[in-house]
């Protein structure tokens, strides 16, 4: 306080601090989430893509808070090696975007057979009732014409789909296993549930 009474602090700086307090306490929030979601147990349940996203996450927000801290403390992130380590997340952040979309489902358009034959049948009621039991067989996928046309497109579909199935999951498990390297020291948290559970006292001292 001044002699007049008024603060030695101008206005808009107390502002700022306030605002940076509001903001912080929001971060902590939001960290806690993080790290729960980051749980042995909880990564184990996710796909290999959707935990290497996590792990994406949790780096950034390591290397945003130690970035905060260098500035707080009046270095400059340029001048620091964690540069590199941010050009490196966005890298990893490219990666994972192209795998997330090239494994979203497309929507696609499909014909309930079945509920058609029905529909069909009772649009003509003067089906005999060998006709109506083709039509049922057709609806099944069980006519002979039927069959042979998809047989071959499926087989080329199957290897496609496939290819890029593999493909995909290769690449996200690549990623993750790099990723778990650095952050967990390579530590195993895809293991499926019927592997041998870590005990307590083990999860609780990670």
């Amino acid at each position: 306080m001044t002699n007049d009474g008024s603060s030695a602090v101008p206005a808009d700086m107390v502002e700022s601090l306030e605002a940076i307090n509001t903001n912080c306490e929001e971060v902590e929030s939001n960290l806690r989430e993080v790290l729960a979601a980051c749980d042995p147990d909880v990564l184990a349940e996710l796909s290999p893509i959707d935990r290497a996203y996590t792990f994406l996450i949790l780096a950034k927000a390591v290397v945003t808070l130690f970035t905060l801290q260098l500035r707080c403390s009046g270095e400059s992130p340029d001048e620091h090696n964690v540069k590199s380590e941010l050009e490196r997340l966005d890298l990893y952040t490219n990666r994972i975007e192209y795998y997330i979309d090239r494994s979203t489902a497309r929507p696609t358009t499909t014909l309930n057979a079945q509920a058609a034959t029905r529909f069909i049948e009772h649009s003509l009621p003067d089906l005999t009732t060998e006709q109506r039991r083709d039509m049922r067989d057709i609806s099944r996928g069980m006519g002979p014409d039927r069959k042979s046309r998809e047989d071959h497109g499926k087989k080329k579909k199957r290897k496609h789909d496939l290819a890029e199935k593999q493909s995909v999951a290769a690449a996200a498990a690549a990623f993750l296993a790099e990723a778990q390297k650095e952050l967990f020291g390579g530590r195993n948290l895809g293991k499926q549930k019927e592997d041998e559970e870590p005990e307590e006292g083990e999860i609780d001292g990670d």
